[in-house]
C-alpha cells in the first residue's frame, strides 16, 4: 500500500479530524491559561513581592548607553521565565484532571461491564452485556 493509500485511510479514520481539533482546543486553552498567568495571577503576585512586573525581571548582561539612554542589548529574562513555568503548571494540572476523571469513567463503565457479565443466563442478558462493552469501546476511542 502506497503512502497517499495509507493517509487517505487515516484521514478517513477521522484521526487527522480528532487530532486536528485537539491542536485547535489545547492551542486555545494555552491562550486562556497564558492571560490568566499574565493579567490575573502574576500582578498581585507582582505587588506583594514590591511593586514588581514579573516580565520586566532580568539580570543584565550587557547595555549600552548612546545620549543618557541606557538600552540593554543582552539581559537573563528570568521573569518571564517564571510566568512560563507558572503557565506549564497549570497547563498540567488540568491535563492531569481530565486524565484522571476519564480513568475514573472508564472505571466505572468496566465495573458495570463486569457485573452485568456475571448475570449473563440468556442471549438477551447476552445482548445487553455487549451493549455496555460497545459503550465503553466508544468512550475510550
Amino acid at each position: 500500500m502506497g503512502f497517499i493509500e495509507e493517509l487517505k485511510q487515516f484521514a478517513a479514520k477521522g484521526n487527522a479530524v480528532d487530532m486536528a481539533v485537539g491542536i485547535l482546543v489545547g492551542g486555545a486553552f494555552t491562550k486562556v491559561v497564558n492571560s490568566i498567568v499574565a493579567d490575573i495571577l502574576m500582578p498581585p503576585l507582582g505587588v506583594v513581592i514590591g511593586g514588581t512586573d514579573f516580565k520586566s525581571l532580568q539580570i543584565v548582561l550587557k547595555s549600552t548607553t548612546k545620549d543618557g539612554v541606557e538600552t540593554v542589548t543582552a539581559a537573563i529574562k528570568y521573569g518571564a521565565f517564571i510566568n512560563s513555568i507558572v503557565e506549564f503548571t497549570i497547563v498540567v494540572l488540568c491535563a492531569f484532571i481530565v486524565v484522571k476523571l476519564m480513568n475514573k469513567v472508564i472505571a466505572l463503565r468496566m465495573s458495570d461491564m463486569r457485573a452485568a457479565m456475571e448475570g449473563i443466563q440468556s442471549a438477551a442478558d447476552l445482548k445487553k452485556a455487549t451493549a455496555k462493552f460497545d459503550d465503553i469501546k466508544r468512550i475510550i476511542d
